[in-house]
């Protein structure tokens, strides 16, 4: 409790800082845009649609930038195999908020941890026990032009120990973000 208090204070305090400036269009997608991500891990595919919104929050860093980002969307997972019992497809709604270090003009690292929600609990190989999944994501990018992006994302999901199993799955994702 103490470090999500104390987590809170510091994004107030940086939130509040004369540092913090409106979205910088030369930065990233000032008005937002779409992205589209496929990831493959362990004979697992997803397909994944994702609303992205014009930076949240900003603040300069030197000679670089530091943004909050929000992702909204959908994913489409299948496999080729299943055990018996267990789905071969599955549906995945996501909120993620995603933080974006730009330490040059053209290359990000980002990371974010959000909820999601899954259609099926037996997907697979892998029993998820819940429907309610949190998305740990890292990754990195480069800004083709002022609005198209490619990135390599790594992404792991699971329920975080709410209830036992708690397996997981993992993809490694090619992402593509355009705005409009």
């Amino acid at each position: 409790m103490k470090k999500n208090i104390a987590f809170l204070a510091v994004l107030s305090t940086l939130a509040a800082s004369p540092a913090v400036h409106a979205a910088d269009p030369t930065g990233g997608f000032a008005s937002g845009g779409w992205s589209a991500q496929y990831g493959v891990l362990d004979g697992n595919h997803r397909l994944t649609l994702n609303y992205e919104t014009a930076p949240l929050w900003h603040m300069k860093l030197g000679s670089t930038r530091l943004e909050l980002v929000g992702e909204l969307g959908g994913s489409y997972w299948w496999t080729s195999s299943a055990d018996p019992g267990y789905a071969r497809h599955l549906w995945q709604l996501n909120a993620i908020p995603m933080f974006r270090w730009w330490p040059a003009e053209r290359f990000y690292v980002e990371a974010g941890v959000g909820a999601t929600l899954i259609s099926d609990t037996k997907f697979h190989d892998k029993n998820l026990s819940t429907n309610f999944q949190f998305g740990d994501h890292i990754g990195a990018g480069f800004k083709l032009s002022n609005n198209m992006r490619v990135g390599l994302r790594v992404s792991h999901f699971s329920n975080a120990g709410i209830k036992r199993p708690n397996q997981g799955l993992n993809q490694v994702q090619l992402n593509f973000a355009m705005a409009f």
